[in-house]
C-alpha cells in the first residue's frame, strides 16, 4: 500500500516558545508505559532526567498491591494508582513536595458494572490543581462489542465531568485516548480512515469531551504539522515517523492560559525495550502563591 510522505522527525517534537523561568513553572507529564514491570528501569532513569511535578501512567498493567509505591517514593514521587491484573491500570505520580494527593477518585462512578481500570482522578494541593490518567478504551474493530464499549465509556466519562468537575478550575485531563483529532494527527490519513482511532464517531466523541470547556495544549500552540505519539513495533513504524498522535493534555482554559509549553519526548521512544508511545510534556505558569522564587 503506498503511503504518504511524512516529515522527518527531530528528537523532541516541541512547540516553540520564549525561554521557560523555570521557577516560575510546573510541569505535568503522561506517558503509556505499556506495563509498568517491562518499563521500570526505563522510568526511573527518565524520571531522574525530566523530574516532572506531575505524571500520568497509562497501560501499568498490575494489581494495586504489585504497584511500587515505596520504591516511587524514595525517588522523590508520591503514586497513587488504580490497577487490575495483566490489563490496563492508570496511576498519578506527583512530586513529594507537593503535598499527599487529596480527594482521590477512581473510575466513573456511575453505576456501571465495569471492571476495567481507565480512570483516577486527584487534587495535588501544592499546585492547586486537579489532575486526571485517563486510558480510553481502544475499540479494537468498528461494530464489534468493543467499539460500542468505547464510546458508551466516553459518553459516560462526559457525564462525570458534568458531575464532578468545574471549568473554573485548573483542571488536566492527561493519557492515551486512543482518538487522533485530525487528520494532521496521523502519518496516513488515508490508512487511518474509519479505524477505531480516526472515525467519525470517535473524534466525535473525544469533541464532545473536548466540549466541557477544554482546550488540546500542544495544538493550541501548534495547529498545524504532524506530530506524533505513537508508533507501531511492526514494519519500522518509528525510523519512519509513521506515527498518530492519540495521547494528550487537555486542560481547562484557566489553566491552558497559563501553558507555556508542550513537547513530545521522543528520545524515551528509542533505545531498549521501549514503550510504542513517547510521553507528552507540558510546562505551566505557577500562580503567584506558587513560585519558588517569590519576593521577600
Amino acid at each position: 500500500m503506498a503511503m504518504s510522505k511524512t516529515p522527518a522527525a527531530t528528537d523532541n517534537q516541541t512547540v516553540p516558545t520564549s525561554e521557560l523561568d523555570l521557577a516560575d513553572t510546573f510541569t505535568v507529564a503522561t506517558w503509556n508505559v505499556n506495563s509498568l514491570r517491562m518499563r521500570w528501569d526505563r522510568l526511573t532513569t527518565w524520571l531522574a532526567d525530566k523530574r516532572p511535578d506531575v505524571l500520568c501512567l497509562q497501560e501499568i498493567k498490575m494489581q494495586d498491591s504489585d504497584f511500587p509505591t515505596l520504591e516511587l517514593h524514595g525517588l522523590g514521587y508520591h503514586a497513587i494508582a488504580h490497577g487490575q491484573k495483566t490489563y490496563n491500570g492508570v496511576a498519578i505520580l506527583s512530586r513529594t513536595e507537593h503535598g499527599n494527593p487529596i480527594d482521590v477518585r477512581c473510575g466513573l462512578r456511575d453505576g456501571d458494572p465495569d471492571a476495567e481500570s481507565r480512570l483516577i482522578l486527584a487534587t495535588i494541593p501544592g499546585l492547586k490543581l486537579r489532575v486526571a490518567s485517563v486510558y480510553v478504551p481502544n475499540g479494537q474493530v468498528v461494530g464489534a462489542d468493543k467499539w460500542d464499549y468505547k464510546l458508551r465509556w466516553l459518553k459516560r466519562f462526559r457525564g462525570l465531568l458534568d458531575r464532578e468537575c468545574n471549568t473554573t478550575e485548573a483542571l488536566a485531563l492527561c493519557g492515551d485516548f486512543n482518538i487522533a483529532p485530525a487528520d494532521h494527527d496521523v502519518h496516513d490519513p488515508e490508512v487511518w480512515r474509519d479505524t477505531v482511532i480516526c472515525h467519525p464517531a470517535a473524534r466525535a466523541a473525544l469533541q464532545e469531551l473536548i466540549q466541557f470547556g477544554l482546550v488540546d495544549t500542544l495544538r493550541r500552540y501548534q495547529p498545524e504539522g504532524r506530530i506524533f505519539t505513537y508508533w507501531d513495533y511492526r514494519g519500522l513504524s518509528f525510523p519512519k515517523n509513521l506515527g498518530i498522535r492519540i495521547d494528550h493534555i487537555l486542560t481547562t482554559a484557566t489553566l491552558a492560559d497559563r501553558c507555556r509549553k508542550v513537547e513530545v519526548d521522543r528520545q524515551a521512544r528509542k533505545g531498549e525495550k521501549p514503550s510504542d508511545h513517547a510521553p507528552v510534556l507540558a510546562w505551566f505558569r505557577r500562580e503567584p502563591s506558587q513560585s519558588r522564587n517569590k519576593s521577600k
